[in-house]
C-alpha cells in the first residue's frame, strides 16, 4: 500500500513539474535594457555637482517637467542653498539670494486670504516649496489617462540607477516598438522603463522585447527650451542636465558629506601616525 502511495506521489510530482515546464513560456518577468552609460560630475568620493548644469536642468524641469510633475519636497530657497544651482557665497542665507526671490515670484500659490477665508492665488516667496501641475490626484490621473504622473523630489533615489535610469528612460520613450509590439493609443514603447509588455505582444513568446509601457509621450526635443549659458539644447543634454537635476534634488547634501568625509580621513591618518609615535616613545624602552 505505501508503495502503491509512493508511486502515485510521484507521478503527481511530475505531472505538476510537466506543468510548471510547460506553463514556463507563458510566465513573464519585469524587464528592461541594461542602462545607458554617462559621465557625472558628481561620481566618485571627489565629484561634486556643475552648477552650470544644475541651472540647465531646472529650466528643463521647470519648462517641460513640472507640467505633470510635482517636487513637492523642494522649496524655493533649497535652489539657493549651498551646492544647489543658484547658490550665491555672496548671500548666505537662500532666503535673501536675489534669483531664488524671483523665482518664487513668478510662481502662483494656492493661499486662504486671512480676511475672508476665501482661496486666494498669491505671488510664492522663498519660503513656499514648487507648487504642483494637480490640485489633487484625482485631477493628476483624469489629464493622465487615469496614472498618476510620480513626484520627482526623490525620483533619484527612488530608482535603480538613479540619474543613469532617469536619463536612460527619458531618451528611450518613444523608441520605435519591435515587430509584434501593438500599443494602444496614449502608450508608447521604453526599453529602458522596467515592464511586461507581453501582454501587447503578439510575436514569438520565445522572443518578448525587453523594456515596458509608458503612459508619457516623449518629453524632450532638440531645442525644447533655450539654455541662457549658450549650450546646445539637444534632446540628449537636455536628458542628462535634468537627470542631474533630479540627482541634486534627492541628495542636496552630498557635496558637504564629501567635504566631511575627507576632513574626517585626514583626521583619522593624523590620529593614527600620532598615536603610532605616542607608542613608540613610551614603549621604546621596554622589552617585548
Amino acid at each position: 500500500m505505501l508503495r502503491k502511495l509512493f508511486a502515485a506521489a510521484q507521478v503527481a510530482g511530475l505531472f505538476g513539474a510537466g506543468l510548471l515546464v510547460t506553463a514556463s513560456p507563458a510566465l513573464s518577468a519585469t524587464t528592461q535594457a541594461p542602462l545607458k552609460e554617462v559621465h557625472w560630475s558628481f561620481e566618485g568620493p571627489f565629484g561634486m555637482y556643475d552648477q552650470e548644469q544644475l541651472q540647465r536642468g531646472y529650466k528643463v524641469y521647470h519648462e517641460v517637467c513640472s507640467s505633470c510633475h510635482s517636487m513637492k519636497m523642494v522649496a524655493f530657497r533649497n535652489l539657493a542653498d549651498p551646492g544647489g544651482p543658484f547658490w550665491n557665497p555672496k548671500y548666505p542665507n537662500p532666503n535673501d539670494n536675489p534669483v531664488a526671490k524671483a523665482i518664487a515670484k513668478e510662481a502662483q500659490i494656492a493661499d486662504i486670504d486671512p480676511d475672508s477665508g476665501d482661496a486666494i492665488k498669491r505671488p510664492g516667496t522663498t519660503a513656499d516649496y514648487l507648487p504642483s501641475p494637480f490640485a489633487n490626484d484625482a485631477a493628476a490621473r483624469a489629464a493622465n489617462g487615469g496614472a498618476v504622473p510620480p513626484d520627482m523630489s526623490l525620483l533619484a533615489a527612488a530608482r535603480e540607477g538613479g540619474p543613469q535610469y532617469i536619463y536612460s528612460v527619458v531618451t528611450g520613450d518613444g523608441t520605435p516598438p519591435p515587430p509584434g509590439l501593438a500599443l494602444p493609443a496614449g502608450k508608447f514603447y521604453d526599453p529602458w522603463m522596467p515592464g511586461d509588455v507581453s501582454s501587447f505582444y503578439k510575436g514569438d513568446p520565445h522572443k518578448i522585447p525587453t523594456g515596458g509601457v509608458i503612459a508619457m509621450p516623449p518629453p524632450l526635443t532638440d531645442n525644447r527650451v533655450t539654455y541662457d549659458d549658450g549650450v546646445k539644447a539637444t534632446t540628449d543634454q537636455e536628458a542628462k542636465d535634468v537627470a542631474a537635476f533630479l540627482q541634486w534634488a534627492a541628495d542636496p547634501k552630498m557635496e558637504q558629506r564629501k567635504q566631511t568625509g575627507f576632513a574626517v580621513m585626514i583626521f583619522l591618518v593624523l590620529f593614527s601616525g600620532l598615536l603610532y609615535g605616542s607608542y613608540r616613545q613610551i614603549w621604546r624602552k621596554v622589552a617585548h
